[in-house]
């Protein structure tokens, strides 16, 4: 079983909250709403994007390249634990 379909149930509700988001932002944009309140909402989907993607990236390198809990070769537990830890720090 993929992680994608494990986590599937949480990675929907992540999609369905990015829709409502992006779905306020239309509706702020029909209702004329000022520029700074539109760059707030918008700032908003791109953080949960940005979290999606953390997420996801990180599940596939513990899926398809190596889970550093699990993998018996030390230095690529090691490797995988720092990609990992510098996909989270660059996506934050």
């Amino acid at each position: 079983m993929t992680h994608t379909i494990r986590n599937k149930p949480k990675l929907l509700a992540r999609v369905r909250r990015l829709k409502g988001q992006i779905e306020a932002i239309e509706r702020s944009l029909e209702a004329d709403v000022p520029c700074g309140e539109l760059l707030n909402l918008v700032a908003s989907v791109r953080g949960a994007v940005t979290g999606l993607t953390a997420e996801m990236i990180e599940d596939h390198i513990r899926e398809h390249v190596s889970n550093p809990d699990k993998d018996e070769d030390a230095a690529r537990a090691k490797g995988a634990a720092e990609l990992i830890e510098v996909i989270r720090m660059y996506l934050k």
